[in-house]
């Protein structure tokens, strides 16, 4: 299953309530940046300019973490982001789902640009869902929060109109092999139960089996 990297809540509930196993790109890049490995460096050039990553360095980091996964139901989480991406996923792997939500940039540029995070323990707060008690401080410490490079609101422009440029022919790929479901919105409460419904016509609520048999 894939989903792109729009609404974090929404992969959340998916995990919780189906069991899958999830597997963000995003997440994958900043592990990565964060321990400044040979990749972490290159891509970290690209997204401070503003740009997406290569499809070859997206492709073969992803596709090396997938190989783990084979046995069990997985969610990819911000890939494939362009065609290429999505012919070399197809070669390894069997997709039979791709979720599109279709929210508004500029709310997504909203949501990224109102994000800060504590670097030392990657507590991350919304200015306007989640803020911190004080303006600017972690919470816990007493630390000054920081702004992402590539959450600034400069640089979150530059990667939506690529993102965008990139995008819509993935999703027109995917709709002609007749595995792309669309969801639109704003807020994630209104359209999970639209998806959630969705999904239960090709998996099982395993959140419903845990609250029946608690440990």
């Amino acid at each position: 299953m894939v989903v792109p990297p729009l609404l974090r809540t929404v992969s959340a509930r998916i995990i919780k309530h189906f069991g899958v196993k999830h597997l963000s790109s995003g997440d994958l890049l900043r592990d990565n940046m964060q321990k400044k490995t040979e990749v972490g460096i290159l891509a970290k050039s690209y997204i401070d300019q503003g740009q997406l990553i290569p499809d070859h360095i997206m492709t073969q980091l992803m596709l090396n973490e997938i190989k783990g996964l084979d046995q069990y139901n997985w969610l990819l989480d911000g890939f494939p982001r362009t065609v290429a991406q999505a012919e070399a996923l197809d070669k390894e792997c069997h997709i039979d789902t791709v979720i599109d939500l279709d929210v508004p940039f500029e709310t997504i540029k909203c949501r990224l640009t109102a994000r800060w995070i504590h670097p030392a323990s990657g507590r991350v707060y919304n200015l306007e869902f989640s803020p911190p008690k004080v303006q600017g401080i972690d919470d816990i410490t007493g630390e000054p929060l920081v702004q992402r490079d590539d959450d600034k609101p400069e640089t979150v422009s530059k990667r939506l109109q690529a993102y965008d440029a990139q995008t819509k022919p993935v999703l027109e790929y995917y709709r002609k092999k007749g595995l792309l479901k669309s969801f639109s919105g704003t807020e994630t409460n209104k359209i999970w139960p639209h998806i959630y419904a969705f999904l239960q016509t090709k998996l099982p609520d395993v959140s419903q089996k845990d609250a029946a048999n608690p440990r």
